[in-house]
């Protein structure tokens, strides 16, 4: 016997990139506020959750030089959004421990939050549910 696992239907799906600079973290903090309000998620919920995208991006800019890029795609759900930010990791860097405060702010700001680096790259995804807070 099978046994089928559901998964999330994305109903929206956005893709940005931007230089790894952080003059440029706006743009991916004001599209993560705009799609949260799309969702209509309270206004501490969207504050939240644009702040673990910020120190998200700040995570991946320790690892990467300036002429790298940050992807970050954004996948929207009827009552969730899932942020996952990538970026080329120089060689010898590493992301912060689980441990560290950074990570201590992801887990506490969102619903979820994991990273993971392969072939030279590293993502931390970010998933929030509208009313985690609540």
């Amino acid at each position: 016997m099978t046994q089928l696992t559901e998964q999330p239907t994305y109903d929206d799906v956005v893709l940005l990139t931007v230089p790894a600079d952080g003059a440029y973290l706006g743009v991916l903090r004001t599209a993560t506020a705009g799609l949260a309000a799309r969702l209509q998620f309270a206004l501490d919920e969207i504050e939240d959750l644009r702040i673990a995208v910020d120190e998200a991006c700040a995570m991946l800019l320790s690892t990467t030089t300036e002429s790298a890029e940050l992807q970050c795609r954004f996948a929207v759900t009827e009552d969730a959004l899932t942020v996952a930010v990538s970026a080329p990791m120089v060689a010898g860097t590493r992301l912060p421990a689980e441990t560290s405060f950074a990570w201590k702010v992801l887990t506490a700001l969102t619903t979820s939050a994991t990273a993971t680096a392969a072939d030279g790259r590293a993502t931390i995804s970010l998933l929030t549910r509208r009313g985690f807070g609540a």
